[in-house]
């Protein structure tokens, strides 16, 4: 039996619940987080790319179709997830690396340490990107690198460990991130099957342009793809293994979307409309989707649900008691808050987006847009500057380059956002709805780039 085959066959069997009404004597997190993943999986309709592990989670639990990163850069989404506040409230603004190095506010209730504080094992595998370590204090820290197999193996040895305590772990897989010369696929992972695709195979996105260059590194995303996908097969299979399967609420997303030009670093819906599947113990419906909006704000609110603590006011919501629904009522509207990317990248952006429209306020409009160095050195943007193109995929050029303070796209008639119609009077309620109620999150969160309404 192949391999993708055989171990979706373990997943259905790992994840069947015994009995799905009764409530899990302890009740453990798992956090599984994918680096610049789009809404690139079997289960998102994307039947180019391999990832059955993911599908068979997606077949045990429910996979959200409107799930939105408040952010599309790595480090500040990261500190989304684990603080619950917008990236201007929680102080990680950009990068959190090298010389990038840039922190969370000193005072700020993390993750870790509320549920430390309620008596849980934190642990985070892999990815960590955010500081300081004292408001992210992990009890364990595992750095890895890009062979999920092993990634596995650490995960089921933490979760076998301190059974007095129920436990939350985070596991952050560094694919389908790019790579110095690629997508992590220079070199082989023991215990890691390749799962190799050809460039005429691929899908390419509506956003980018269809070219030699783009298909051939679209190739080497979905390969990434695929490995993280089995790094989370074995991650489920140590649930299993270690008597857990059936106690432990699982998240799986990805941080942003994927590093391409028009996605990832963007609040267009490329960058922060992500995959998002969740599967909990007791959870009477199973398999389907549910199309409620939710943010990733909303994350930490709802583990803090599941593990019945009390954490401080949050601007998002549990989203469990909506698990079982399909289109549940007054789930209809997200947000999002983007300053930096790399520390060089200033270029503030708001967005507010409903089911119909998407308003974005480029607060610093005046500046060319900044593209981030591993975008900027793809073989996908450097072929549109060798041919000095004028388009990339639907948008001109400019257009990625040049943007006006408002934006203000029909999703409806424009789901691609290309069209602009915030100068056009048939959108004028319509706008003037959008930046109020912009404007009122910005002053509920405590924006500090309010203060641009009063200046500006």
């Amino acid at each position: 039996m192949p391999y993708r085959y055989l171990l979706a066959a373990l997943l259905c069997c790992t994840l069947a619940p015994a009995a799905v009404a009764a409530e899990p004597a302890r009740r453990n997190v798992v956090l599984i987080i994918a680096d610049d993943l789009g809404l690139d999986l079997g289960c998102y309709g994307n039947d180019r790319v391999q990832t059955p592990c993911l599908d068979a989670l997606a077949k045990h639990g429910t996979r959200f179709t409107h799930a939105f990163a408040s952010v599309s850069s790595c480090s500040p989404s990261r500190a989304s997830l684990f603080t619950g506040l917008p990236t201007h409230a929680s102080g990680q603004y950009g990068l959190a690396h090298a010389v990038h190095n840039q922190h969370s506010f000193a005072n700020v209730k993390s993750l870790p340490r509320l549920l430390r504080d309620a008596g849980y094992r934190t642990g985070i595998l892999g990815k960590v990107h955010v500081l300081p370590k004292s408001v992210y204090p992990f009890e364990v820290e595992t750095p890895h690198g890009r062979n999920t197999f092993e990634l596995g193996k650490k995960a089921k040895q933490f979760f076998a460990g301190g059974k007095d305590r129920p436990f939350c772990l985070v596991v952050g897989f560094h694919d389908p991130h790019r790579s110095a010369k690629g997508f992590g696929n220079e070199q082989q992972y023991p215990g890691v099957k390749e799962t190799k695709y050809h460039p005429k195979e691929v899908r390419v996105p509506a956003y980018l342009p269809d070219r030699p260059e783009v298909r051939e590194e679209i190739a080497d995303y979905y390969q990434a793809v695929s490995r993280m996908d089995q790094g989370v097969g074995h991650v489920l299979d140590g649930l299993k293994q270690t008597g857990h399967a059936d106690d432990t609420l699982v998240i799986f997303l990805s941080d942003n979307g994927i590093p391409f030009p028009g996605a990832k670093t963007t609040l267009y819906d490329p960058g922060v409309r992500l995959p998002l599947i969740v599967a909990a113990p007791g959870q009477k419906k199973r398999g389907h989707a549910c199309h409620a909006m939710v943010s990733w704000t909303d994350v930490l609110p709802t583990i803090l649900d599941w593990c019945g603590v009390k954490g401080p006011a949050l601007p998002g919501r549990s989203f469990l008691p909506v698990l079982g629904q399909e289109d549940p009522k007054g789930w209809d509207v997200v947000f999002g808050s983007h300053q930096f990317h790399e520390i060089t990248m200033y270029y503030p952006t708001r967005m507010v987006r409903t089911r119909t429209h998407k308003y974005l306020l480029n607060l610093a409009h005046p500046l060319e847009f900044p593209f981030a160095s591993d975008l900027y050195g793809s073989k996908t943007w450097q072929g549109v500057l060798k041919r000095k193109d004028t388009t990339c995929g639907p948008r001109t050029v400019q257009a990625l380059l040049h943007r006006p303070r408002e934006e203000l796209y029909d999703l409806e008639k424009d789901p691609n956002e290309v069209k602009n119609v915030a100068g056009d009077p048939a959108y004028a309620e319509v706008l003037s709805d959008l930046r109020k109620r912009l404007k009122e999150w910005q002053t509920k969160t405590k924006d500090p780039w309010v203060v641009k309404y009063q200046h500006e």
